[in-house]
This record gives C-alpha cells, sequence and structure tokens, in this order.
C-alpha cells in the first residue's frame, strides 16, 4: 500500500468512527476485550485442562514408577512455566490501577517480597512443621483462589455470591493439596519428610516430627470434607440449573471438578503436583496476566497466542532467573546440606513457599481490583 492510500484509508476510517459516534469506539473496545478473554480462556485454561483429562491414563500408572520421576516431572514444570508464572508481579499494580507509577509498583512489590518471603524462610529455620503445614495451607488457599478468578474472568456465572465463591475456593484448592493426602500418604510424608529434614540434621527426628500429619484420622478427615465440600458446591450450583438460574458454567465446572479427582486419586502425588502446577495453575495465571497487559492483550484479541506469550515471556525473564537465584541461595543455607533429588525438591519447594506468601499478597490485591469475590457489588 502506498504513503497516499495509507493515508486516505486512515482518513476513511477516521471519517466512519465519526460517523458512527464515540459510542462506536467504546463498542469496538469492548468487543476486542471480549475477543481476548474468550481466546485466553480457550489457550490457558479449557485445553490445559482437556490435555490433563488425557493424561489420566498415564497419572494412573505413576504410582509403580519411583519417585525420582516425579521430582523430574516436577522441576522440568516448575523451570518451563511454574516459576514463571510469578515473575510479573512487579507489574501487576502498574497494569490492575491507573493511578500506579512503574516506580512505585516495582518499590512496593519489592518490598512484599523481602519482608514476606524472608519471613517465610526464617519460619522453616525456627519451626519447620509448622512452616510445612502453613504452606499446604497457603498453597490451598491460593491455587483455589487462582481457579476461581479463572472462573469468574471467563465469565462462569453461575458463582453468584462471594460465599459460593469460598466453597470453590475451598474445593479447588484443597483437590491438590488434600486428595493426595488422602490416597498416597507415604509418598506425601515422604516430602514432608524432605523438606522438614532440610532443618533437623537426624533423620529420625524429621520423621518423628511429621507423624501426627499423618494419622489416619487426619486422613479421614480431610478426605470426607473434600468429599463433602465438593457435593456442596456442585449441589448449589444444580439446584440454579434447575431452577433456570444458571447463565451458563455449571457443566464446566462439574467436569474439571471431575478431571482434578481422578487425576489427585489415581497419580502419584509429586508427578500429579509437578504437572498441575505448569499446565493447570501457572498457565491460568498467565493468561489473566496477558488480560491485564494492553499489548498482549491485543495480541490475543487478534488470535497471535505467539505473540501474547512472548510478550508475557520478556517482562517474566529476568525475575523468573530470580527466583531460581532463590533457590539457589536456600539450597547453600539449609543445615541439612543438599545431597539426593529429594534434596533438592525439599529445597525448591521451601523456595517456592517463600515466593508464595508474597505472591499471594500481589494476587489478592488484583482480585479486588477485579471485583473476584464481592460479585454482589456487580464489579
Amino acid at each position: 500500500m502506498t504513503e497516499a492510500s495509507s493515508a486516505g484509508a486512515a482518513e476513511s476510517g477516521s471519517a466512519d468512527v465519526r460517523e458512527r459516534g464515540p459510542g462506536a469506539g467504546a463498542a469496538a473496545a469492548r468487543g476486542d476485550a471480549d475477543a481476548a478473554s474468550e481466546r485466553v480462556d480457550r489457550w490457558f485454561a479449557y485445553r490445559p485442562a482437556v490435555a490433563l483429562a488425557a493424561l489420566l491414563p498415564i497419572g494412573a500408572v505413576t504410582p509403580l514408577f519411583p519417585v525420582e520421576v516425579g521430582v523430574a516431572t516436577f522441576a522440568l514444570g516448575t523451570l518451563v512455566v511454574g516459576m514463571a508464572h510469578g515473575a510479573v508481579d512487579h507489574l501487576v499494580p502498574l497494569r490492575g490501577a491507573p493511578d500506579v507509577s512503574l516506580r512505585r509498583s516495582i518499590a512496593v512489590v519489592s518490598v512484599v517480597y523481602a519482608v514476606l518471603g524472608g519471613a517465610v524462610v526464617a519460619a522453616f529455620f525456627v519451626a519447620p512443621v509448622a512452616a510445612f503445614v502453613g504452606f499446604i495451607a497457603l498453597t490451598w488457599l491460593h491455587w483455589g483462589q487462582g481457579d476461581v478468578a479463572t472462573l469468574a474472568i471467563a465469565g462462569v456465572d453461575h458463582l453468584p455470591s462471594s460465599a459460593e465463591r469460598w466453597l470453590a475456593l475451598a474445593v479447588r484448592g484443597g483437590l491438590p493439596m488434600g486428595v493426595p493426602l488422602l490416597a498416597h500418604p507415604e509418598e506425601y510424608r515422604l516430602v514432608a519428610e524432605w523438606i522438614v529434614g532440610l532443618f533437623l540434621v537426624d533423620a529420625g527426628a524429621a520423621a518423628a516430627a511429621v507423624d501426627p500429619l499423618f494419622a489416619p484420622a487426619v486422613r479421614i478427615g480431610v478426605g470426607v470434607g473434600m468429599a463433602a465440600a465438593t457435593l456442596a458446591s456442585v449441589a448449589l450450583g444444580y439446584r440454579r440449573v434447575r431452577a433456570g438460574r444458571d447463565p451458563g458454567g455449571w457443566h464446566r465446572d462439574v467436569g474439571e471438578l471431575a478431571v482434578l479427582w481422578a487425576w489427585f486419586l489415581l497419580a502419584a502425588p509429586v508427578f500429579a503436583i509437578g504437572v498441575y502446577f505448569a499446565l493447570w495453575h501457572a498457565l491460568r495465571h498467565v493468561g489473566r496476566l496477558v488480560l491485564v497487559d494492553p499489548e498482549a492483550a491485543g495480541a490475543a484479541s487478534a488470535g497471535d497466542a505467539v505473540g501474547a506469550l512472548a510478550r508475557f515471556g520478556r517482562d517474566a525473564a529476568p525475575l523468573t532467573l530470580g527466583g531460581f537465584l532463590v533457590v539457589g541461595a536456600v539450597g547453600v543455607s539449609v543445615p541439612a546440606g543438599v545431597a539426593a533429588p529429594g534434596d533438592l525438591l525439599a529445597v525448591s519447594l521451601v523456595a517456592i513457599a517463600a515466593m508464595t506468601l508474597p505472591h499471594v499478597v500481589v494476587v489478592a490485591w488484583l482480585d479486588r481490583r477485579q471485583g473476584v469475590w464481592r460479585p454482589e457489588d456487580g464489579a
């Protein structure tokens, strides 16, 4: 196209917009945002869920494999996408609020990470068992938080009240954390011993310290609680469907819950968490961040998945490297040292715990900005 014809096309387009009025621009912007949301949901949530369902036969045989297979899977998933999913937190305030500058965004998030992350590592040195339990609870909260936000942003509106969304959080966050305790307690306990053992040089002391967490009553209580919470969440949605008040999404919710229950019942815990972290939780959060970045969202609206991911990857690269430096720092500081694959997994999980608490704070701030937990306000 020549320069003259380009100018003519631009003038014609401008005249067309003037003729249609200012509302046309807003409608076009809404259409672009809807297209971006639809594509991001398909790319980062729906298709990965289908992929996890397809992997169920493989997951079912993983309890027959050595735990080192799960460790390698977890390491690969963390390397490919797991560590990167929180590495754009320093830009979240900038993109989530119009009055936050780049300098303020980076400064505030850096302080949050330094203070809260340092506190988590200190907690492991002082009280490793309590810190491990706290990490499980925090991950339960965060993974449920991420799934509910994904459903809300995708327009799955069958959870119209705060109470129902909190129940969904308890279910979706609890499946990765609670179901393996019920189905595969031996490997779950092994990981707990590895983590606590980093800070207790006596291996026998580490085994004794985690023993109460794996008592039959605890496991049964968690299993019954998870089953009851799942049934309650599904039943509330079904009641709305029967009353004709569900605008859509209940069937998808039930399908995803079925996949998650099957996955964590069948697959060995370390393998199951490694795949879930990379394929489910991290990808959903990446999709959410694509939508709050105008440039990446524009690429998504145009159907350019590579462009959207390239934009995210560019922003995440520096602090992804920083995350692995945190893993290294934890590894050289633990009293017991790192001498086996299990130790490496344990060190990685302690470092991830240190980064999870500040990450949850940043995500909670974004949730508040987007009205995820107050749907009654129509935010």
